[in-house]
């Protein structure tokens, strides 16, 4: 007789942030996560700053927990910091998701951000990110802003970087008018209002679209990443600690 599973909880894991609004727009995120899935425990860690640290979120689970990252490429805090938290959650049957991007819901989300601030169809964007070193976050990032592009109708989408990569919102602005485009609007790939999205949006030529924060495609893309993770772990039974891939 097969043993029935209760649904693994969701851990949506955030970067955390000094600025307040960051933390309102992670549980207004959640919330509409928990409205589209009810019967799903939904709970909240915070890879620094903000209360409560993952570690602490996770010590005070049992059973299986999958693990979301709020995050919008597999750079270092997906890598590093994530795995180096479950190191010591041996006590969990855990599975990690993969990170919010790319994927067509996020390029959605994008897209709305977009139309919301007052883009005008055929315009060039420049799609700004936080930035990383890792060359599969950047990647990801590019295509991200090629599926943007696709919903534009082909209109130019440039990633630029809030920090550790190249080019800073600026150097893609001025890329775009040496190409010849006028209008040029900033589309902000952050989750949440905060200083990357703060110094992106301030060199921002004209429109600027709002951090994605709680919009309908996002917290649709978060249980799609659940989902996926919540199936490897089902394969994964009885092993501990499983890393879905991103799709």
């Amino acid at each position: 007789m097969r043993t029935a599973h209760p649904r693994p909880t969701l851990v949506a894991v955030a970067h955390g942030s000094p600025d307040p609004r960051a933390e309102r727009a992670v549980q207004a995120l959640l919330r509409l996560v928990r409205a589209l899935r009810p019967g799903t425990r939904v709970e909240v860690g915070y890879l620094e700053t903000d209360r409560p640290l993952l570690a602490d979120t996770l010590a005070g689970l049992r059973g299986e927990a999958v693990l979301v990252p709020l995050l919008f490429g597999r750079g270092y805090h997906v890598k590093r910091d994530i795995p180096g938290v479950l190191a010591g959650a041996g006590h969990l049957n855990t599975a990690t998701a993969g990170s919010l991007g790319p994927h067509p819901l996020l390029a959605e989300a994008l897209h709305s951000r977009l139309a919301e601030a007052g883009h005008r169809r055929g315009g060039a964007v420049v799609m700004a990110a936080a930035g990383s070193r890792d060359p599969e976050s950047a990647a990801g990032t590019e295509y991200t802003a090629a599926m943007l592009s696709a919903r534009l109708g082909g209109a130019p989408v440039l990633p630029a970087y809030a920090s550790a990569a190249s080019p800073t919102v600026p150097e893609a602005v001025a890329a775009l008018r040496a190409a010849g485009h006028r209008e040029i609007a900033v589309a902000s790939c952050f989750l949440a209002p905060g200083l990357f999205a703060t110094r992106c949006a301030e060199a921002a030529p004209g429109v600027v679209a709002a951090p994605l924060g709680a919009h309908p495609a996002l917290a649709r893309l978060l249980l799609h990443r659940y989902d996926q993770a919540r199936a490897t772990l089902a394969r994964a039974r009885p092993a501990r600690t499983v890393l879905a891939t991103t799709g």
